[in-house]
């Protein structure tokens, strides 16, 4: 029994080592491919420039805002729908409904990432066109939208299971004071959970961060930055996609490593933000 624990414990620690190493490995594979950039100091001015190849200006900078701005309104629709979706599963429904709904959501989560963007472009868009008067409709405010529908079933999870690990005792003192469940989830829920809550919220920035296909299908690709939601953008993830075709020799090919780095630099921040975040309030307990 000891020896067939210590060949699982020995395999767990071989697929961490392996994965951490491909981690690793890729980062200094897109490096690698970086590196005529480094060389020639042309990275950097790649961040802040625009994107113009026929005056020989191949920047990502209007990728980032395009991308900082869909992500950052996604998450302004997510975070309340998802926030109180969970209150809803972990509080406020029957136990019947709860069970059911996050069956639900749970299913959301398997619902490939392209059918939100058919929905997106044959549904969502045109509504947005004619309420607005948006052009083509393809817009910041549309890929937010679906993005936030695409993130908010992970988020939802992320938030329900916080809530659902809090001791049971905490609830049944505050039950037996005779305490409502608006109570019970201002003192009792949020206080013990609010670590699981930023957690789920900075996990759901890098998966909106990643996606490529609703910006993709929805957004409408303008190379330019953008000056309202109702103006079209192209977002790291999808610029990635559109030019990975070109030469390979040519710098319009090499950003796309700026990009991959820049995504790379985000979601590595993110979770050793979690990791140290979540490390320091575990010594302090």
């Amino acid at each position: 029994m000891n020896k067939l624990r210590r060949l699982i414990e020995k395999s767990f620690f071989a697929a961490a080592v392996f994965s951490a190493s491909l981690t690793i490995l890729i980062f200094i594979f897109m490096v690698i491919l970086s590196l005529p950039l480094f060389k020639g100091g042309l990275f950097f001015k790649i961040l802040v420039n625009p994107w113009n190849p026929e005056h020989g200006l191949f920047g990502i900078y209007p990728m980032l805002i395009g991308t900082l701005s869909i992500v950052l309104l996604s998450l302004c629709w997510a975070f309340p729908i998802s926030f109180g979706s969970s209150v809803l599963i972990s509080v406020i429904a029957p136990k019947h409904f709860a069970k059911f709904f996050k069956k639900t959501i749970q299913m959301m989560t398997g619902i490939p990432t392209v059918i939100y963007g058919f929905v997106g472009i044959f549904l969502l868009v045109p509504i947005i066109r004619e309420m607005f008067n948006a052009g083509s409709g393809m817009n910041i405010l549309s890929a937010s939208l679906m993005l936030a529908l695409v993130i908010s079933p992970t988020m939802i999870i992320i938030f329900t299971d916080t809530f659902e690990n809090i001791p049971q005792s905490y609830s049944d003192a505050i039950d037996s004071l005779g305490g409502s469940a608006v109570q019970k989830l201002l003192y009792v829920i949020l206080p013990n959970s609010w670590k699981g809550i930023l957690s789920g919220f900075i996990l759901s920035f890098g998966r909106a961060m990643g996606d490529t296909l609703i910006a993709l299908m929805v957004a409408g690709n303008a190379v330019a930055v953008p000056d309202s939601i109702f103006a079209s953008a192209r977002t790291l993830t999808s610029h990635i996609a559109l030019v990975i075709a070109a030469d390979f020799d040519s710098i319009e090919f090499r950003s796309i490593f700026s990009c991959g780095l820049v995504l790379y630099t985000f979601t590595a921040l993110l979770i050793l933000f979690i990791r140290f975040f979540g490390r320091k309030n575990f010594n302090n307990n």
